[in-house]
């Protein structure tokens, strides 16, 4: 058997192989599709202090390699989650890492504060592809200095290793990893969705009810892999690649620029088996390949 574990953050993956937030519900609704225990780990639906409705309709469109979408980060906000999602979670043996995010660094803080008090979760993962209301609107993800504020005051208050999940919409995402990095954060995940949008040239309506959405999908892969690339090299923190994923060639790619793990996302609306597949297409490469684990394919990229 090949050794398919990962580590990061002082965490144990069985694999390095996760579902990416909202894209993977609580993960219960997927239960009856696919065993959660062969996964390395999942992440769920954002979570606020409060529920949110989310955006109004239409919230995806398919695009050509990939979908926008804009869901507006609907929930059923932290405490629900404790007492109704979590409990069922905690019987399955993978990492569960829940998805926080806030529009003031006080948000952040009340829902990680709540989530400390839970048993069963292995890590928090901190969206910051949010605008920060008290500094005019500005998204944390975009600005050095409130990527390391809000990181730093959410790792203060934090029990658990925080991952903090960068956006691609930015000059250059290393400056971002720096800040987040200095802030306390135990690893980083990127990459989030770019900001598109598509419009209907029969009714010359946009496609999404927000205007603008995130694009992810296979059209991103290049992209996020750039900047994973990128990260690796600027940084000591571990990373959780994303984007684009839905073989297990896709996810070697990641794997071989450094990256600790990865996280599938718009794959699973096609086919929630896919995680699974990713899995038994890294222990079928590492035994073609004569690799006894996982770990001796991480960082081999050969740029010469």
């Amino acid at each position: 058997m090949v050794d398919l574990t990962t580590e990061f953050a002082d965490l144990r993956l069985k694999n390095p192989v996760m579902t990416a937030s909202g894209t993977f519900g609580y993960g219960e609704e997927f239960s009856q599709i696919l065993d959660l225990n062969c996964l390395g780990g999942l992440v769920v639906k954002g979570l606020s202090i409060e529920p949110m409705t989310g955006a109004r309709s239409p919230r995806l469109h398919e695009s050509p390699l990939g979908m926008l979408n804009a869901i507006g980060l609907q929930n059923i906000g932290v405490h629900e989650f404790v007492s109704r999602k979590l409990p069922n979670l905690t019987r399955y043996q993978t990492k569960i890492f829940a998805n926080v995010f806030g529009y003031t660094t006080d948000d952040y803080v009340r829902v990680v504060e709540v989530l400390n008090e839970s048993e069963g979760l292995a890590g928090y993962e901190i969206n910051i592809s949010c605008p920060n209301v008290k500094a005019g609107g500005m998204l944390y993800g975009a600005d050095p200095r409130a990527t390391y504020a809000v990181v730093k005051a959410i790792k203060h208050h934090s029990r658990r290793p925080i991952i903090v999940k960068l956006s691609p919409n930015v000059t250059d995402i290393t400056v971002l990893a720096k800040a987040a990095q200095d802030g306390g954060a135990d690893a980083l995940s990127l990459i989030n969705t770019l900001v598109g949008m598509s419009i209907d040239v029969e009714t010359f309506r946009p496609r999404l009810g927000n205007i603008i959405g995130g694009l992810s999908g296979p059209a991103i892969r290049p992209l996020a892999l750039r900047m994973v690339y990128q990260v690796v090299q600027t940084v000591s923190l571990p990373v959780i690649a994303i984007g684009g994923i839905q073989k297990a060639e896709d996810a070697l790619e990641y794997l071989l620029v450094g990256a600790k793990a990865v996280q599938i996302g718009t794959a699973n609306f096609v086919d929630p088996k896919v995680p699974l597949k990713v899995i038994q297409g890294l222990e079928k490469f590492c035994r073609r390949k004569g690799f006894s684990k996982i770990s001796s394919v991480i960082g081999q990229f050969q740029s010469k």
